[in-house]
C-alpha cells in the first residue's frame, strides 16, 4: 500500500474510532431510539418494607443514588431544591426513590433508622430512601456518583440518566442558574413531547462501594 492510499485510511479509521462510541452514547439518549430497559431490582425501604422497581410499571420513577456527608448533595439539599423537586413530582403521581449504596464503615452509610432521621432533619419527601449495602443495585445500574440521577417512563424505560442539573459545581447558589434535567425530562415526557436530554454525564462525590 502507498503513501497516498495509506494515509487516507489511517484517517478514516482514527475518524471510526472516535466518533463511533460517541455515537453509541448520543444515540442510547435519544428519545426517538429506543430507551434502555430499566433492570428491575427489590430494595427494603428504610422502614423495612420492600419496594420492586417493576411494581412501579405503569408510573414514572426518579432514582436517586444519595450520600448526605457529600457537599454536592448537601448542594441540593441545603438549597431545598432536591425536597422542591420531590414534593413537586410525588405530588404528580411520581415514584422517587432515593438509594444510599455506600458500604457499612464508608462515608454515607447509614443505618435505616439514620436514614429516617436524615429525612426529616432534612425535610426530604421521597417515596422511600432504600438500603443497598451491598452496592448491587448501585453497580446494576453503573451509578458513579452522588448524585446520579435516573428517570424511569411507565413503560419500564429510562428516559434519562445522569447529572441532575448543567452546573457541575457544589455552590447552592447555582441551582437556580441551572436547567434541571430531571424535572426537564419528566415535564416534557408527561406532556407527550420527546426527551430533549437523554443521557448526560453524571457529576458529585464518588459512590462509596
Amino acid at each position: 500500500m502507498n503513501k497516498r492510499t495509506f494515509l487516507p485510511l489511517l484517517a478514516l479509521a482514527l475518524c471510526a474510532t472516535i466518533l463511533f462510541p460517541l455515537a453509541n452514547l448520543w444515540a442510547s439518549g435519544l428519545p426517538e431510539n429506543p430507551a434502555p430497559k430499566a433492570q428491575d431490582f427489590t430494595l427494603v425501604d428504610a422502614e423495612g418494607q420492600p419496594h420492586k422497581l417493576s411494581d412501579y410499571a405503569g408510573k414514572y420513577v426518579v432514582i436517586e443514588w444519595l450520600n448526605h456527608g457529600c457537599p454536592f448533595v448537601q448542594k441540593h439539599y441545603n438549597s431545598k431544591n432536591m425536597q422542591s423537586l420531590q414534593k413537586k413530582y410525588t405530588d404528580k403521581g411520581v415514584i422517587w426513590l432515593s438509594i444510599i449504596s455506600s458500604a457499612p464503615g464508608k462515608q454515607g452509610h447509614s443505618t435505616p433508622e439514620q436514614a429516617l432521621a436524615q429525612m426529616a432533619e432534612k425535610g426530604a419527601s421521597p417515596t422511600a430512601v432504600l438500603i443497598d449495602e451491598d452496592g448491587a443495585v448501585g453497580k446494576m445500574y453503573g451509578a458513579r456518583t452522588t448524585p446520579h440521577m435516573f428517570v424511569v417512563a411507565p413503560d419500564q424505560t429510562v428516559i434519562y440518566q445522569g447529572a441532575i442539573d448543567n452546573i457541575r459545581s457544589a455552590d447552592p447558589e447555582d441551582v437556580p442558574n441551572a436547567t434541571n434535567y430531571v424535572g426537564q425530562a419528566l415535564d416534557e415526557s408527561m406532556s407527550g413531547q420527546p426527551v430533549s436530554v437523554g443521557i448526560t454525564q453524571p457529576y458529585g462525590c464518588s459512590v462509596k462501594y
